[in-house]
């Protein structure tokens, strides 16, 4: 059945009332109730209860939340244990302004690229200790912290986004069996919004682009007033102890990368083993009691408790989206502008719109990639140009979406407000995707 324009009500409700309540979870559960009673009718309610058992036996969706879980299990680990506040004073000895600060976190940031949600939460937990120092805002750490999670991860072939734009690359025969990474490669010399928003980080730390909007009321009245902004579960907010020192952090983090990546990247055997060689180190080496190691790592579960709810609402959102067929809606609509010239940024514009509202990124691209290459075919566009733009707009939604899983993380690992921090770095994501569209225009 084709909805037309109603398939665009339950998106626009979730924006407007994400911006005039500031609730997240609240919008994106409205949004998803009216899709399911656009669907259904008076059976709404039943529909949504079998779509989320469904969402929840998927195993994409299965392997998010139980990555998300632990991670924050872990994070507990590190922040108890002393690890992250011993990475933090070092740090301190080394930086002796707000500047170096953010800074700091922004290279730290480039240095964890294996996935957007370690990046996110790892980052965040870590350099509190050393912003807060400077009076900076949470919204601020936020993000430098988000600039460099989703962005980083697309100009790295090395990660989980790597790997799974790869994937599709073969699945819809852009790329040979086998081939899909070196595909994938070439198109990085066109992700454009993701070099621009990681190179616009530093140039707002420094004070060349000035902060504007929600970002300068943040940060004046951070220096002002001294409130930061924060608002953490209790859960993590834990009392750090300096007894597991460098190697509380460092030993850990080692040991999860390194049964992440090999033989092959998976983000969820390698948190597991992170918590297991964690909780070993930190018996050996008796940095707190065995009993005080697990409730601890539960505590970092719990608090990754809303962030999960969010996430499956999400999924939920996306599912009933897909079902009204708002992509199919947006394409059709868009495909009388596309010529040879304007192809590429069309589909930058059309991909990041919907990838910015609906915050499904990757399920976009899924999507919307055996539309764009066809396109690209018959226009005879350069084919890595067009994947520049599309993996280019999925990570514009994931960065810039109000309820994207990134937003969320990052905001977590901050200690700050979901709708503050998206509010907050919005100037700047639109910014970088400004640049990005016109880079797409002057190449093609």
């Amino acid at each position: 059945m084709d909805y037309g324009f109603i398939t665009l009500l339950p998106t626009a409700l979730v924006l407007m009332l994400a911006i005039w309540s500031r609730r997240t979870l609240e919008s994106v559960l409205a949004g998803a109730l009216l899709a399911f009673f656009i669907l259904e009718g008076p059976a709404f309610l039943d529909a949504m209860a079998r779509a989320t058992l469904a969402v929840l036996m998927t195993e994409d969706v299965a392997w998010v939340l139980l990555v998300c879980g632990l991670y924050g299990g872990f994070i507990g680990l590190l922040v108890k244990g002393g690890g992250s506040h011993a990475f933090g004073r070092a740090l301190m000895r080394r930086i002796d302004t707000k500047r170096g600060g953010l800074l700091a976190t922004w290279g730290l940031g480039l240095v964890i690229f294996l996935d957007d949600y370690l990046n996110s939460l790892t980052v965040g937990a870590t350099m509190k200790a050393v912003t807060d120092r400077f009076r900076t805002s949470r919204a601020m750490l936020a993000y430098v912290v988000d600039s460099t999670a989703a962005p980083l991860c697309l100009l790295i072939p090395l990660s989980s986004w790597g790997a799974y734009f790869s994937s599709l690359l073969e699945q819809n025969g852009v790329a040979p069996k086998g081939q899909g990474l070196s595909f994938f490669i070439e198109s990085i010399p066109y992700l454009f919004y993701p070099m621009a928003a990681i190179l616009i980080v530093p140039l707002v730390a420094t004070g060349v682009i000035p902060l504007v909007g929600a970002m300068h009321r943040a940060e004046k009245q951070a220096e002002t007033t001294g409130d930061l902004g924060v608002f953490e579960d209790n859960a993590l907010v834990v009392e750090e102890t300096t007894r597991g020192g460098m190697s509380a952090f460092f030993f850990p983090m080692i040991a999860m990368v390194f049964f992440t990546v090999f033989p092959s990247i998976d983000l969820l055997r390698g948190v597991i083993a992170g918590i297991l060689i964690t909780l070993v180190h930190y018996a050996l080496w008796r940095v707190m009691p065995l009993g005080a190691l697990f409730d601890t790592c539960m505590d970092g579960i719990k608090s990754m408790v809303p962030v999960l709810a969010m996430l499956l609402t999400l999924f939920v959102f996306v599912e009933a989206n897909d079902r009204l067929g708002l992509t199919s809606y947006v394409i059709d609509a868009v495909s009388p502008f596309m010529t040879a010239a304007l192809l590429p940024v069309v589909v930058f514009i059309t991909v990041s719109v919907l990838a910015f509202t609906t915050g499904s990124n990757w399920g976009v691209i899924a999507i919307t990639m055996p539309i764009a290459f066809p396109l690209a075919q018959a226009f005879d566009v350069s084919i890595p140009l067009v994947m520049g733009a599309l993996f280019s707009a999925s990570g514009f939604g994931s960065h810039a979406c109000f309820y994207s899983d990134s937003t969320m993380l990052s905001a977590q690992g901050a200690g700050c407000r979901t709708h503050e921090h998206a509010l907050t770095q919005l100037p700047y994501a639109l910014l970088g995707a400004t640049v990005a569209a016109i880079l797409y225009v002057v190449v093609a």
